[in-house]
């Protein structure tokens, strides 16, 4: 099996691959053909860029205030049924212990 790397591409190429398209008339096959991207990839940017340009492409470290909570949340919940699997296998231990 291939170990495929998935391509990162930065929010400024992003937009410029949009403007490509929006701005300077490209078709979307042949701007996605002269960057060396598929063209639904490109699709699916003009779709964020178009919802919220401001919020447009954030990258993990500028996530919505819903999503890092979300992420937030999910750690510390993973953390708490690591706890729990603790305790409870510390109270067998010690009842094993005094029984």
């Amino acid at each position: 099996m291939t170990d495929k790397k998935r391509r990162t591409y930065t929010a400024e190429f992003k937009r410029e691959a949009v403007d490509l398209v929006v701005k300077q008339g490209y078709t979307n096959a042949e701007a996605a053909r002269n960057l060396g991207i598929h063209g639904n990839m490109l699709g699916r940017w003009r779709r964020e860029q178009f919802k919220g340009p401001q919020n447009a492409f954030p990258g993990s470290g500028h996530q919505s205030e819903e999503l890092e909570e979300l992420n937030r949340l999910r750690e510390e919940n993973r953390k708490l049924k690591l706890e729990r699997e603790i305790l409870k296998k510390a109270a067998v231990f010690f009842a094993k212990e005094s029984g």
